[in-house]
């Protein structure tokens, strides 16, 4: 009998065999590894960092640090840009950026303090109130037309904005500062409610309500979707231009909001107000976890960012340390969550496949 011989084929295997699948990669099976990459885990990091934080300062202030006074005063600061901070989580979960929102608190506070504003106002201070949230609106509207219809990329545009409703604040006022004179509008905002000042419960209520639209209705759960393939969005049947739109006309009303808190803590209206307000928004929302991105996004995680911004600054006023160290220190933290942020997101595209 002769002997038959197999020839390779263009594999490299022998004719008739197939080759064999790769081996899966292993994954983790480390549950505390597992654990901090789930959204839960990253809240943890962010409360334990948050907690360290506050202990700092127990240690070098003191009771400074810790007394009733000075916790409110925290939550106050955070006030403004965390309300911002609620409106941009919507933007960047959607693969946006929008760096007018200082500029829009700005405008917002110009013209809701115009002495005609005022004149109409009396004893109607409400009226107040809308001027400042639909300013803020009308430019988160203006920017999305143009970044959705316009094809603008959303860096340009909203940098663009940022620049102009600066200078149409400046033209309005003059470039002096406007007193607010309704009685009305500051007693509002000045007072309380068990004990904690309305602009705090104003934060609460826009961070629940923010909480409530990206985690509980079609609305966010498009957002999420678009930010993560805006192709695949549209396929999906979601109006991408249309709900982007809508989406800076959130980030603008919470600017409207966040400038009648700057209204009723400095009681006048100056085209400074919100002035580089941006970069602390943004670094609170990325230091709280949502994707730069897009993609994914967390109100849970921008408040916790916004508290620990809030807190590091009391610390080092407590302190007496020097303001440019406050900056060294905020610049440290968000390239510590960035880079966070690239290591959770590659072993969740690795583990997914």
């Amino acid at each position: 009998m002769s002997e038959q011989t197999t020839t390779p084929d263009a594999s490299g295997l022998p004719e008739g065999q197939t080759p064999s699948a790769p081996e899966p990669e292993q994954r983790s099976d480390n549950p505390l590894k597992r654990f901090f990459a789930s959204p839960a885990g990253r809240s943890v990091g962010l409360v334990v960092a948050l907690l360290l934080l506050v202990a700092v300062g127990a240690i070098t202030a003191g009771e400074n640090f810790m007394n009733l006074d000075n916790l409110l005063v925290i939550v106050r600061y955070a006030a403004v840009i965390g309300v911002m901070a609620i409106g941009m989580t919507f933007v960047i979960t959607a693969g946006g950026i929008d760096l007018s929102v200082g500029s829009v608190v700005g405008l917002s506070s110009v013209i809701a303090t115009l002495g005609a504003i005022q004149t109409a106002s009396e004893g109607f201070w409400p009226l107040m109130v809308f001027v400042a949230i639909a300013v803020g609106v009308i430019t988160g509207l203006t920017n999305g037309l143009i970044i959705a219809y316009g094809k603008v990329v959303a860096f340009i545009a909203t940098l663009a904005m940022l620049v102009g409703a600066r200078g149409l604040a400046e033209i309005i006022s003059g470039r002096s500062t406007q007193v607010v004179n309704n009685r009305g509008f500051l007693d509002f905002f000045r007072g309380d409610f068990l004990g904690i000042d309305w602009i705090v419960w104003i934060f609460v209520v826009v961070a629940i309500a923010g909480w409530f639209l990206l985690n509980r209705t079609t609305f966010g759960r498009r957002t999420v979707a678009i930010g993560g393939n805006p192709t695949a969005a549209r396929l999906a049947g979601v109006n991408v231009k249309r709900h982007m739109v809508y989406l800076y006309m959130i980030s603008g009303a919470c600017a409207g909001i966040a400038a009648l808190i700057t209204l009723s803590r400095t009681t006048a209206g100056t085209s400074t107000h919100g002035q580089l307000a941006e970069l602390d928004v943004i670094a609170a929302v990325v230091v709280g976890g949502t994707l730069l991105i897009g993609g994914r996004g967390t109100i849970g995680g921008t408040v916790l960012g916004v508290m620990l911004f809030a807190v590091l600054v009391n610390v080092f006023t407590q302190n007496n340390l020097s303001s440019s160290w406050q900056l060294v220190a905020k610049g440290i933290i968000i390239v510590v969550a960035v880079m966070l942020q690239q290591r959770f997101a590659n072993r969740e595209g690795a583990t997914s496949t």
